[in-house]
């Protein structure tokens, strides 16, 4: 069993940054690869990005490719997304996950999910 928990979300204005953090314990997730999915208001939680478990390979959803960075440290049993040129359209709860295959952009493949986290971008 893996708990996850994000942190980092918050409110900040068009064009600012965050870094969201998701935190892992129960057992390491240094074998698993991980994932960011994003769900706003009356719409369906969407793929944001994914890294494998080595963290040598990324894939990341269109709409926040260049601006989106997501990162791993496994000796921290944590996952970073470093979000850059916010957008009012970013606004979402945010949540992180695993997966044993890479890479996925379906809900289906993932696991083990956080609470999220709530990202709001106003303009």
């Amino acid at each position: 069993q893996v708990q996850l928990v994000e942190s980092g979300g918050g409110l900040v204005q068009a064009g600012d940054s965050l870094r969201l953090s998701c935190a892992a314990s129960g057992r390491t997730v240094s074998g698993y690869n991980m994932g960011w999915f994003r769900q706003a208001p009356g719409k369906e939680r969407e793929f944001v990005a994914a890294i494998e478990w080595i963290g040598r390979r990324t894939y990341y959803a269109d709409s926040v490719k260049g601006r989106f960075t997501i990162s791993r440290d496994n000796a921290k049993n944590t996952v970073y997304l470093q979000m850059n040129s916010l957008n009012p359209e970013d606004t979402a709860i945010y949540y992180c996950a695993t997966s044993p295959v890479f890479p996925s952009d379906r809900r289906v493949s993932y696991n083990y999910w956080g609470q999220g986290t709530q990202v709001t971008v106003s303009s």
